[in-house]
């Protein structure tokens, strides 16, 4: 499984923001289930994304152009989380 490196980056900044040091075992665990969580939560927005394409594809109303941007805007702004601009 892949985990975006948003969510890595993330993880690793509230941790240090923290003021944690090495990790015990405990706190490994805790990041390895944040970790899974934000890979479970990326895979789905990606499933949803491809969804919208399908759906955008089957109708045949917009241009492959137009769907293809629709799905490349899903995943760079909707599950990275970050907007246009």
């Amino acid at each position: 499984m892949k985990c975006s490196k948003g969510a890595v980056g993330a993880i690793v900044l509230v941790l240090a923001s923290l003021g944690i040091g090495p990790l015990d075992a405990r706190e490994a665990a805790l990041a390895s289930q944040i970790v899974a969580a934000a890979q479970k939560s990326n895979q789905q927005c990606l499933k949803a994304c491809r969804a919208r394409y399908r759906d955008c594809r089957h109708l045949k109303q917009l241009p492959l152009s137009e769907c293809q941007g629709i799905y490349r805007d899903c995943t760079q702004y909707t599950c990275t989380g970050s907007g246009p601009g």
